[in-house]
């Protein structure tokens, strides 16, 4: 039971990712709030489940542990000790604290409460008298300055991360606000907010986060208040972006070359730019700038056209943590920031809910279904941080990072989910997403009780019951998912290999309607009484997924596709426990079934595949072909280091073959840095000499240093020449 809120501060209720302001503006859609929507699904529960149970407490002792409290304990003179750690890790502790402040909104819990509170007057006591809050600064040393040195603010293009940690602090207060009633947490926001506003803007410093963030959480203060002044504040850190007047430059990196309104290509590290985009779309709706969504459109358009994974990945390049160029989406040295999935995942509902069109839910679910769930472990105590699409030596989720944004950015994303699943606006209710759950949405100045039922993402069919308070006519938008109309993504950067012509299939009360399609949805207007039941049937065939031909990492490659589902095949299920060297026939045929049993219970994709492997005289050869099994690719992982791939080679020249058993390859390598040594000896050859698509061994950052590696041949051997392949960087 939640306790009584007692602020006297308007009461507006929390969505995922945005608050319903009170103001006249806003976005033209209005979610569900994910506080009023009670899941009941037999593939998101036991997560959420899990989310609460487990990975909030092992996110809080690893806080604890690692120092990130202790920051604050010391900064407010609680405790003796030194600074730990990077300077933004005031931000996970923010974080945390906001992921479970949206469990309690669902599952309150009195432990918990406390918890918080004991948490938050540490925090209390690490505040200056003005408001500033940034314990790196505050434990200044002679041994230890953060970037940017003494002075405030002066840092961030140096990385000092005040604002991206104020931006955190924001989101978290009003979480907390929403959660218990409690101003404790929020006064701490608004002094520092107030501090940040008299500091920035056209009569004070004209700097730019370095770290965009801060945008967002000034956005969901002003919901809270209707302050003004946090609204415009957020508006004038997105336009002095790229105003060389006013502050240094950052460069494209932070998206900060040229004005956010001359920007029209995604660019620079994913999760600052998607932040911002999601930033963008905020104040757009908020202030009714529409200035702000035409780069917008732009460079979403760039990003599902040029530069996102088939898992919905996005921030092809581990060198800047984000985009590279167009087409460049290598798959071994992917790097898809899981940060950087839940930062897609934002912008995309936003985007929605400016425009209205299912094709940015398409986006969405493909997101989270795929490269967001790959980087949590379903025990809820291992992430990733990177989430390639192709291992060679297999890999393993960590308990925690060094960098830490992840874990804590997954604690606050899953408990939010439910506020993805339905919308509404001045005519429709919108379903989204295919969750079991039941809500209660206001339309007008009516209540419709929505109940889901479904299988989804395994099975094609939901059932929904409409149940308005009285009978009455208005509309019912149902998504049809971008790969049950032939089309995977919103763009020709993938496609099917073949049309399926099965149609999708609509029933009210039993009987097959045709409900008109506007924008990716099926509209259902009719008078609607109480009783009144929905089904709805997607067809849901194995699909091999084939990418545009500016792919060039994926040429003569397919994926495999189910539903929402990306598939990816794991050594672990192969006979020589190997998949890099596997060709999937084209006319291979694909069968598909459910295995409780497997990986907590997952459809599987199994067939036939032909290895390939080198001889001794360099040429490669085709073996007899074998059985494999692909599973989700958001399950890899979890069975042991194992080759891993999403796209399987089509024809024979695609495949790596395995290695031929020459002398070097039945040696033991060993070298002064354990973290790639069979790189050496596993014949994968590299295009060139900074080709970072195949492993590689490397001594960074050492520099000055000795180093060897070792070979131990089998018996004694007399050798007469080796090569060397010196990489670039």
């Amino acid at each position: 039971m939640r306790p009584p809120r007692t602020s006297t501060i308007a009461i507006i209720l929390l969505t995922s990712p945005i608050l319903l302001a009170t103001g006249k503006k806003d976005y033209p859609i209005k979610l569900v709030p994910f506080n009023e929507v009670r899941v009941q699904d037999s593939f998101w529960s036991p997560r959420l489940e899990v989310n609460r149970k487990v990975t909030l407490w092992h996110i809080f002792n690893e806080c604890s542990t690692t120092g990130r409290f202790d920051n604050f304990a010391i900064a407010a003179g609680l405790k003796k000790g030194k600074y730990t750690g990077y300077q933004f890790n005031d931000s996970d502790v923010y974080k945390s604290i906001e992921g479970a402040a949206y469990i309690m909104e669902t599952h309150y819990d009195a432990g918990l409460d406390k918890y918080l509170d004991s948490l938050i007057t540490i925090i209390a006591a690490a505040q200056d008298s003005d408001g500033y809050l940034y314990t790196p600064r505050r434990l200044m040393t002679a041994e230890y300055q953060p970037p940017g040195g003494k002075e405030r603010w002066v840092g961030e293009k140096d990385g000092s991360h005040e604002l991206y940690c104020a931006g955190h602090l924001y989101e978290a207060a009003v979480a907390h606000f929403l959660a218990t009633g409690k101003k404790n947490l929020l006064n701490i926001a608004l002094k520092n907010a107030d501090l940040v506003c008299a500091t920035f803007g056209p009569n004070g410093r004209h700097e730019v986060p370095g770290h965009q963030e801060i945008e967002i959480g000034l956005s969901k203060l002003y919901r809270l208040t209707e302050n003004e002044k946090y609204l415009q504040t957020a508006k004038f850190f997105l336009d002095q972006r790229g105003n060389a007047k006013g502050h240094e430059l950052m460069g494209d990196y932070a998206q900060d070359d040229k004005p956010i309104l001359d920007q029209d290509v995604a660019e620079g590290h994913s999760v600052r730019a998607a932040y911002m985009y999601s930033g963008m779309a905020d104040v757009a709706a908020l202030s009714g700038d529409e200035s702000y969504v035409l780069p917008l459109d732009r460079i979403w358009q760039d990003v599902v056209s040029t530069k996102m994974y088939v898992t919905g990945g996005i921030g092809a390049s581990g060198g800047n943590e984000g985009f590279s160029h167009a087409y460049a989406l290598p798959n071994s040295s992917a790097y898809c920031e899981t940060c950087a999935s839940i930062a897609n995942a934002l912008w995309n509902c936003r985007m929605f809910l400016t425009h209205g069109d299912a094709k940015y839910v398409d986006v969405l679910e493909r997101t989270i279904y795929n490269s967001f769930l790959s980087g949590i472990s379903m025990d809820g105590e291992k992430f990733f941080y990177p989430n390639p699409l192709e291992s060679f030596h297999g890999a393993t989720r960590s308990e925690w990072f060094g960098c830490a944004c992840c874990p804590p950015n997954v604690l606050r994303f899953l408990p939010s989910l439910a506020g993805y699943i339905y919308a509404r606006d001045e005519q429709y209710v919108y379903v989204n997403l295919f969750i079991g759950s039941e809500t209660d949405v206001k339309l007008g100045d009516r209540i419709i009780h929505v109940k889901q039922e479904t299988h989804y993402p395994w099975e094609g069919t939901a059932r929904l019951s409409i149940d308005p308070d009285r009978t009455g006519r208005f509309g019912v938008k149902i998504r049809v998912p971008g790969w049950a109309q032939n089309q995977p993504v919103p763009s020709d950067l993938y496609h099917f290999a073949d049309v399926v012509a099965d149609k999708n299939v609509f029933k009210v009360n039993g009987h097959e309607v045709a409900p008109q399609a506007v924008g990716g949805f099926a509209i259902i207007d009719r008078e609607w009484r109480k009783g009144d039941v929905v089904e709805l049937e997607f067809p849901m065939q194995v699909r091999r997924v084939v990418a545009n031909s500016g792919l060039l990492d994926d040429n003569d490659h397919v994926s495999l596709q189910r539903g929402p589902i990306v598939f990816c095949l794991e050594g672990v299920d192969t006979k020589d426990k190997r998949v890099t060297n596997l060709i999937l026939a084209d006319n291979s045929e694909l069968k598909t079934e459910f295995q409780p049993n497997l990986l907590n219970g997952v459809q599987t994709v199994s067939g036939t595949a032909t290895p390939v492997r080198r001889t001794m005289d360099g040429g490669v050869v085709l073996e007899r072909p074998e059985e494999f099994l692909a599973v989700p690719y958001y399950a890899w992982a979890h069975r042991g280091r194992s080759e891993m791939i999403v796209w399987v080679a089509r024809e024979k020249d695609a495949a790596q073959p395995a290695p031929a058993p020459t002398l070097a390859f039945t040696s033991k390598v060993t070298a002064s840095d354990k973290r790639n040594a069979e790189a050496v000896n596993d014949q994968l050859l590299p295009k060139n000499s900074n080709d970072e698509s195949i492993p590689y061994l490397h001594w960074w950052p050492s520099k000055g240093t000795s180093e060897w590696v070792q070979y131990d041949f089998p018996k004694s051997t007399t050798v007469s020449r080796s090569e060397v392949y010196w990489f670039d960087d």
